[in-house]
């Protein structure tokens, strides 16, 4: 049993740092993307004004 217990506990930090990597990369992604395009929506503005 205490074998099975220390498999479960490494299983769930092993997936929980993973998910905590990816959650990451993802939102600096998609904010790098939000940035990108909320300047070139700038630019443009500016450009018509």
């Amino acid at each position: 049993m205490d074998e099975q217990l220390r498999i479960i506990l490494i299983i769930i930090v092993s997936v929980s740092i993973f998910g905590l990597i990816v959650f990451v990369v993802v939102k600096n992604y998609i904010k790098s993307k939000i940035d990108y395009y909320l300047k070139k929506k700038n630019e443009k503005t500016t450009k018509d004004e």
